[in-house]
């Protein structure tokens, strides 16, 4: 199994993608190719000491800034080393790519260049996230598509289902619409429309569900648009982190604080991991035709390595032709 690693993607780029890279290589067995500018990745892994042989590169002169706009992927930024990985995907060249760069950017050339799967209209960001009584929930759509119809929010719902039951082997996910109340005529006309979509569909949909109750494990896939899911996504990851500083800088703060601490110390450590994101690396781009894992922009190298850990599992459980096959099956259901 080769996995692709855009070796310049990412806030922490090129020398934690270096090295999370490194340590999958060695922990999985498994074949890594960078992409990204040749002559720096090996300058940087020379002043860090980290022996890259065995790492085989592959040169890309450009890098897409993250203030780009997403289309810039196929005009100035067409050999960066996003646009090198994803081609490389595409041609066979690689089993899986995974990125930390351009969100957006990474969207769309998994749409242009790797392709939809057949009867998919929109990809859509998948993350995963922790919740308090330990098991996880995905948000689809986590920003990929601002906007979205109440057809789009109906196919998110049937790739989320087919990707936890297929990968996270949740048997018959609840899936829940995002809204600002639990009963059916909460919302606008996008939630209102797509309500009366899902309630008809096969899938087992448990109606709307507000954003506080998702912590506490309240569904196992949480369909909204993007821009939604992209301001629940971080104030969730923000808040989590926000609490964790909150509770240590409280053992901090004096030595009872610390002789205190010494004895919850375990507990607080395992509540830190319970809301630790990162465990999961990023999100999949769902309904592509071949595995594409975008990482978080921040990642250092050990959610780059969780990162290429969950490539693994989607690339062992052949998610993109399940997720073809059910999603078909389901629509037509659906639709029937």
């Amino acid at each position: 199994m080769k996995i692709i690693v855009d070796a310049f993607g990412g806030d922490n780029a090129p020398l934690e993608i270096i090295k999370g890279a490194i340590l999958a290589k060695e922990k999985f067995d498994i074949d890594i190719c960078l992409t990204g500018k040749e002559n720096v990745i090996k300058k940087v892994a020379k002043e860090n000491n980290i022996d890259i042989n065995g790492i085989e590169i592959s040169d890309a002169p450009d890098v897409i800034p993250v203030d780009r706009t997403p289309n810039d992927i196929m005009k100035e930024y067409n050999n960066s080393s996003m646009a090198i990985g994803l081609k490389m995907v595409a041609e066979g060249n690689g089993d899986g790519f995974v990125s930390a760069g351009n969100s957006g950017a990474l969207c769309v050339g998994g749409t242009l260049i790797v392709k939809r799967l057949k009867g998919v209209k929109r990809p859509g960001f998948a993350p995963i996230l922790p919740t308090l009584n330990g098991k996880s929930f995905m948000i689809l759509d986590a920003g990929a598509n601002i906007d979205a119809r109440p057809e789009i929010l109906r196919q998110f719902a049937i790739l989320g289902s087919v990707y936890m039951e297929n990968v996270m082997h949740i048997s018959s996910p609840r899936v829940a619409l995002a809204n600002v109340g639990t009963e059916s005529h909460k919302g606008g006309d996008l939630q209102k429309d797509t309500y009366a979509l899902l309630e008809k569909s096969p899938l087992n949909f448990i109606g709307n569900v507000e954003s506080r109750d998702i912590s506490e494990g309240a569904c196992d896939v949480y369909v909204c648009d993007g821009f939604t899911g992209n301001l629940v996504l971080k104030t969730y990851e923000g808040v989590a982190k926000s609490i964790s500083n909150v509770i240590s800088n409280i053992f901090k703060k004096s030595i009872k604080g610390k002789l205190g601490g010494l004895f919850v110390y375990n507990d607080l450590m395992k509540f830190k991991q319970t809301m630790n994101a990162d465990v999961y690396g990023g999100a999949p781009i769902l309904g592509i035709k071949k595995p594409v894992f975008k990482a978080h922009g921040s990642s250092n190298a050990n959610t780059i390595y969780n990162a290429i850990r969950v490539m693994i599992d989607y690339i062992n459980a052949n998610v993109p032709e399940k997720i073809e096959k059910s999603f078909n099956e389901i629509k037509e259901q659906s639709n029937g």
